[in-house]
């Protein structure tokens, strides 16, 4: 099986550029088609004709993400034969596009091609695009330079300033631009080859972006954001495996990690969230694709932290639900936003991503131990932390309850956001004021992380303050939240206190944080791969006994890969091998379901039986999605079990690896400054591991966690023994 999400549509993508054809390579403007930069279709309209027909490609495919390839007939006329005369299109992202166009005549006369490309721009914005309505109206300038070479389309809208210049850098002497095309004609001896080369260069708010110099080569880093995304190749472990599906979805999930780096400011390796339609920085997303990733490349969870800590509001502002230390949800820089007619410009509604945010800088001091990365981002924690405290707990009960003062703003500010996310046992919709659980959970877990920072960076009184806090939390959501009929937690608790009982997939993210006891913690776990919760292929957002149920839906049946990876790690904590096992392995096999191993966004909560050969898709699904990605890197952790301490030059390891995967390599695992091959294999049951190579000081002990079930002191003594060290 090879599904494909937009199977309509080919991407490519670099940094903030995107393009977006059609699966002959054409840009008609249909839906997303179009060359993107900042969120605003730059070229509307790339066609080719030749002699006045149509020219239609019978071959293209994106190349390296960045890149993509078009092979095109020519339609016979004159000067053109009947067969073996082809145009090769080649497009290279970066700060911009920059378009090879190649004539190749593999025939036995000359070929002469009167070319146009006819071109066109109509700076829609990614949500005009997506949903077909146009909220912004402007006219569309188009000059030509005297000589003819470059032409310049702009918007003319009295508050936006957006513009593309066209260039022919090398190509025939009497090409030219005019009335929105470009003329070019082409001629080729028998079997040899013509060209031409055509950049398009964004004007963003009077900043023009320049295009590197004209290489051609896919790999070869020739700007900063290619520079990024090499880096994070190189810090990345080599995964080794007999299992097939398991080798190649991490080869697709860590290219597709380092491909996503937006190349921010502040924070390079910080990813874009999914593509084609958030090529832009999510807080939360950011920080959740960055902390299932550390294992890999944790210096795109040290960006994502310093770039939402540049973004931490200081005021009051209604219309953004900005308040005095909170992080921020979005950023959206297309035109829609950079006109006010929405706030996404930045906008922070989110409950998320403060707490994420606490507990991610935990976890990059555990893998990193960069204690000077982490003493810089101390005063964006002690904003998260006062805004948990005085706005995020409103009412003072403990709990964080979201709600919106925004006109416009996001209605749901938990984990699920959309505006149909939330539905109660009978399948009513809810909207806030909501304490969801999962956000009581991170909560919880931001407490004592940044309890582990401000003592290990010297604030003691701190530490003992947020130690007490998460105690008590941890008491009183149990008390709140657990619903002994169901044997979880429930959803929420309402404006009024009362539990929101319907079976979600919620309180799996619970397991990861701590919070559940350990004596409830199989019972999560059980309820979680229940049959209306567990598909086959993953874990379902909202039970499919739930008369609200969608598989289709957004957060309403559908299965989130991200989810999945997080409960993995969960399962892991308390011990939960048989669990992590099953939805592991549901995930790798929805894995080798799509085209080149890519987990998409969301895939459907069908059932997997005879009926169902295959769970479907969330209809709007992007792919890649970087949290998508990361979820693999997620699940390869927890069957390791793997729980950096990184200031101890230590690594806690408690390896089971499952039937379906008997053997497991990872070459230049960092934790520190140190880096490890390590190698494990499934012999009579059992998980072996060695130590194959090591660069640093770094202590690799076998220890199950300090909340697994499957232990005993006797266990434990006997695993430590086996350390690989």
């Amino acid at each position: 099986m090879n599904l494909r999400t937009r199977p309509e549509a080919l991407f490519a993508y670099s940094g903030r550029s995107l393009l977006v054809t059609d699966v002959h390579g054409a840009l008609t403007g249909n839906q997303s088609e179009g060359f993107w930069f900042e969120n605003t279709r730059l070229l509307s309209r790339w066609e080719v004709r030749s002699d006045g027909q149509p020219v239609t490609g019978f071959c293209a495919s994106p190349v390296d993400r960045h890149t993509h390839l078009a092979y095109l007939r020519l339609p016979p006329g004159p000067d053109v034969p009947e067969q073996g005369a082809y145009l090769q299109v080649a497009h290279f992202l970066d700060e911009g596009l920059r378009t090879r166009i190649r004539l190749l005549n593999y025939s036995t006369q000359p070929v002469r091609a009167q070319l146009v490309l006819l071109l066109d721009a109509d700076f829609a914005d990614t949500q005009e695009a997506d949903s077909g309505s146009r909220q912004q109206q402007g006219e569309v300038e188009w000059t030509v330079s005297p000589e003819g070479r470059s032409a310049c389309l702009r918007y003319l809208h009295p508050d936006l300033d957006r513009a593309v210049e066209l260039e022919l850098v090398e190509g025939p002497t009497d090409a030219s631009f005019s009335n929105r095309q470009l003329t070019i004609p082409l001629w080729a001896q028998p079997q040899a080859t013509a060209e031409l080369v055509l950049t398009a260069q964004p004007l963003v708010d009077g900043r023009p972006r320049r295009l590197p110099p004209a290489v051609f080569t896919p790999d070869t880093a020739t700007s900063p954001t290619g520079k990024v995304r090499d880096q994070l190749r190189a810090e990345t472990p080599r995964l080794l495996t007999t299992n097939p599906t398991v080798a190649s979805a991490w080869r697709t999930a860590v290219d597709d990690l380092a491909t996503t780096a937006l190349g921010s400011t502040h924070g390079p390796a910080m990813p874009a969230a999914g593509y084609p339609l958030y090529q832009y920085l999510f807080g939360r997303d950011s920080l959740t694709t960055a902390w299932q990733a550390a294992m890999a490349m944790p210096s795109m969870l040290r960006d994502a932290l310093v770039e939402n800590a540049a973004w931490q509001t200081e005021g009051i502002d209604d219309l953004h639900d900005a308040e005095p230390g909170k992080l921020l949800h979005q950023a959206r820089t297309g035109p829609i936003s950079a006109l006010g007619l929405d706030p996404m410009l930045a906008y922070y509604g989110d409950y998320a991503t403060p707490v994420d945010f606490l507990v991610f800088l935990g976890q990059y001091l555990a893998w990193t131990g960069d204690t000077s990365t982490v003493r810089q981002l101390l005063p964006a924690a002690r904003g998260a932390l006062t805004w948990l405290e005085r706005y995020g707990d409103a009412d003072g009960d403990q709990f964080l309850e979201y709600d919106t003062k925004s006109a416009q703003g996001v209605p749901h500010q938990g984990w699920k956001d959309a505006p149909d996310s939330i539905a109660d046992a009978d399948g009513n919709l809810l909207g806030p004021p909501l304490a969801t659980c999962e956000l009581q959970g991170y909560y919880y877990a931001a407490l004592r992380h940044a309890a582990v920072v401000f003592a290990m960076l010297g604030d003691r009184g701190l530490a003992a303050v947020l130690t007490q806090r998460a105690r008590r939390l941890r008491a009183a959501f149990d008390e709140a939240f657990w619903m002994p009929e169901e044997g979880t937690y429930a959803l929420a608790l309402d404006q009024r206190k009362r539990q929101v009982t319907s079976v979600t997939s919620n309180p799996g993210h619970l397991l990861v944080t701590g919070i559940v006891p350990n004596a409830k913690a199989k019972l999560v776990a059980d309820r979680l791969l229940a049959e209306d919760m567990f598909s086959g292929w993953g874990i379902r957002t909202l039970s499919s006994a739930n008369p609200g149920y969608d598989p289709f839906s957004y957060h309403r049946g559908s299965v989130w890969p991200v989810e999945n990876g997080t409960f993995a790690l969960g399962m892991a904590r308390y011990g939960l091998t048989s669990h992590l096992h099953r939805l592991a392995e549901a995930v790798f096999d929805t894995t080798g379901l799509f085209e080149d191993f890519r987990l998409p966004e969301a895939v459907g909560g069908l059932p997997r039986d005879t009926d169902h050969p295959h769970p479907g898709i969330y209809p709007d699904s992007n792919a890649p999605q970087a949290w998508s990605a990361s979820t693999i890197v997620m699940i390869v952790q927890a069957l390791l079990a793997a729980r950096p301490a990184a200031p101890a030059r230590m690594l806690l390891i408690d390896p089971h690896l499952p039937d379906w995967l008997p053997d497991l390599r990872l070459d230049g695992l960092r934790v520190g400054a140190a880096s490890i091959d390590l190698e494990l294999d499934r012999h009579r049951g059992r998980t072996r591991c060695r130590i194959t190579g090591k660069n640093g000081r770094l202590a690799v002990v076998r220890q199950p966690p300090a909340q697994s079930q499957q232990t005993s002191p006797t266990h434990r003594a006997t695993t430590f023994l086996r350390s690989p060290w």
